[in-house]
């Protein structure tokens, strides 16, 4: 057996790969499953952060613990095109829901003989997609009226067997906003509808949760007033340096993998990733797979600092920036060279930090103000509760500086 047989990588770095240890989340998962105690449901739940800060792993790790207790789990990712109506919303539940229920439920239906003799049949098919869209197309109203019918209709359905209730999970949730202008309502919509369906007497135990990048809780608080009341918040930010170690050594040990990471390296790897699990994973991964080809080599392992870094910047920067016109870098270069860059910043910081940059045009309050919002809305920047702005892509400043360079 060759040498490199012996070992196996334990690191998946990717957006759709749950991290092999969920290191520093305890206190959500606590949180959460205090949440389906809940006997009238009055909390849902929005998980909130960057990228590349752990929502969607956090998210896969709350699914056995629904199931556990008893709940039924369905959702998807929240799509641009499955967010653009009122009507594309409705579809995204109605098709998950189906998904969902179809392995558990079944409906008699009775089938009528041809002639006079025949026999009537009954046969049984799951409740499907078709049932749930029959629902809906019949009940008279808005689309609220008729989503509200559906889940009603599924609450019925669960009202008679030993099901908790079910969780409603959709991942990319800052891709929801209302449409004034084309007369289009879906964050509204599912806001509405699951504040209706909740409301006791007779509420039913269908809780929402929501992830999405820092942009999503302004978008909820423009939505409509007070409706932050229907959420806890849970906003992940990087991991605690002993929290990012054991994201780092708990993998290798629990794979009994013949090849360890000594302390120095340890707190390399945790350095270059900030603290952010996903830059963990990448790190890893690579740190792991070249140890291995250099070890089956007969030479001394080491980090390739540069090397990494490089690939990171293509794999996860670079094509974010390539979408930024030449204006745009200019600004996000002038809000990554501040000291304040990886917290938050003002517009008035960035126009007096284009006076001190070799660019062609300053940048006025005015400009500045008309960037940022381009920005915000391509998920560059986001703006907090306190009004003042930061990236929303971890570590970007830094890639920017290098890019300056």
């Amino acid at each position: 057996m060759n040498q490199t047989d012996l070992f196996s990588n334990p690191f998946r770095p990717g957006a759709n790969h749950p991290p092999p240890h969920l290191a520093g989340r305890s206190d959500e998962l606590d949180q959460f499953q205090k949440l389906l105690k809940q006997e009238v449901i009055s909390d849902n739940v929005i998980v909130s952060g960057l990228r590349g800060v752990g929502k969607t792993s956090l998210l896969v790790s709350f699914e056995p613990i629904a199931r556990k207790a008893g709940w039924l789990w369905t959702g998807d990712d929240l799509t641009e095109s499955s967010t653009l109506s009122e009507l594309t919303v409705a579809e995204r539940l109605i098709t998950d829901l189906s998904l969902t229920l179809a392995p558990i439920f079944m409906q008699t239906q009775i089938e009528m003989p041809l002639g006079f003799t025949g026999k009537a049949k009954k046969n049984k098919k799951p409740v499907g997609y078709q049932d749930l869209k029959q629902i809906f197309d019949d009940t008279p109203g808005l689309v609220s009226d008729k989503l509200k019918a559906v889940l009603r209709f599924v609450g019925t359905l669960i009202g008679s067997t030993n099901i908790e209730g079910i969780v409603f999970a959709y991942d990319e949730a800052q891709n929801l906003a209302d449409r004034a202008d084309e007369g289009e309502y879906p964050f509204s919509l599912l806001l509405d509808v699951f504040q209706s369906v909740q409301r006791p007497p007779g509420g039913l135990k269908f809780i929402l949760v929501l992830t999405g990048l820092p942009t999503l809780f302004p978008k909820l608080n423009e939505t409509r007033t007070y409706t932050e009341r229907m959420f806890e918040m849970m906003v992940l930010d990087s991991l605690e340096p002993d929290e990012a170690k054991e994201a780092i050594v708990k993998p290798v040990s629990e794979a009994n993998c013949q090849v360890s990471f000594s302390d120095h390296t340890v707190d390399t790897i945790a350095e270059m990733s900030g603290g952010y699990p996903y830059f963990i994973q990448f790190i890893c991964k690579e740190v792991f797979d070249v140890w291995i080809m250099r070890m089956g080599a007969g030479q001394d392992p080491s980090i390739p600092v540069d090397a990494i870094i490089k690939k990171l910047d293509q794999r996860f920067f670079s094509p974010r920036w390539d979408n930024a016109t030449d204006r745009q870098r200019e600004f996000m270069l002038c809000a990554a060279i501040l000291k304040n860059s990886k917290t938050e910043f003002t517009v008035q910081q960035i126009v007096e930090s284009s006076k001190q940059q070799n660019i062609t045009k300053k940048f006025t309050i005015s400009s500045a103000g008309m960037m940022m919002g381009k920005l915000v809305d391509a998920d560059f920047m986001y703006r907090n509760r306190r009004g003042k702005y930061a990236f929303a892509v971890p570590m970007f400043d830094e890639f920017i500086l290098r890019q300056s360079t």
